[in-house]
């Protein structure tokens, strides 16, 4: 938990309180059901939760926004981001029946009342959100084809409505098709750690 406080010094107690239980939930769940690589669970906050709470470096939810986690996995980003914004509603899906479990289970250990989770695919939700968010799923081109209709075009968030995607690696060939719609920002700029150094969020604005 230090390397939250390093980079987030301003949590509530019960935000602090929730992320603290995380190490405990997913080592639980992890027992029974792999959801986090083996060699990751001991570096569980810097590799899953500051990662998933990068996102809020660059955007503060207002409140009644609306994100969608695409192959949330075990609930990240969303669970880490449902702490942080409490007034926000986060959707978490994945098509992987015993992942959306412990989400399911997580998100009710910690009285998430923000969070609803299902088991299906991107392309079956009906609803539309202000926001998508993922941890690199798919190739980025294949990931927008994925998502599209799905981003309501009202903007309410100071960063326009989009796609929020944390992804590592050398992804420009990815990203040329989009031009200017689409803003990299180095994760490395903001967290010292060795983890970071080739992780990024593309922002890509979604416009009529």
């Amino acid at each position: 938990m230090n390397i939250i406080r390093k980079y987030f010094p301003g949590l509530n107690d019960l935000q602090m309180e929730q992320l603290g239980m995380l190490r405990g939930l997913y080592e639980e769940w992890n027992a029974r059901i792999n959801v986090v690589s083996r060699k990751d669970i001991e570096q569980l906050y810097e590799r899953h939760v500051l990662h998933s709470m990068s996102i809020a470096k660059f955007i503060q939810f207002v409140p009644r926004t609306q994100i969608m986690d695409v192959g949330t996995g075990g609930g990240f980003p969303g669970i880490p981001l449902a702490i942080l914004f409490p007034e926000s509603d986060f959707y978490l899906v994945d098509s992987i029946a015993k992942k959306i479990k412990v989400v399911t289970e997580v998100a009710s250990a910690l009285e998430l009342k923000n969070v609803k989770a299902g088991q299906m695919r991107a392309e079956q939700v009906a609803q539309q959100f202000d926001f998508v968010v993922s941890r690199a799923v798919t190739a980025f081109p294949d990931f927008v084809n994925l998502v599209k209709g799905k981003i309501k075009m009202d903007n309410r968030n100071l960063l326009a409505n989009g796609i929020l995607y944390l992804k590592g690696g050398d992804f420009e060939e990815e990203i040329k098709p989009f031009g200017n719609k689409a803003v990299v920002y180095k994760l490395d700029d903001l967290f010292d750690e060795e983890f970071f150094e080739t992780k990024k969020l593309i922002h890509l604005t979604i416009k009529k």
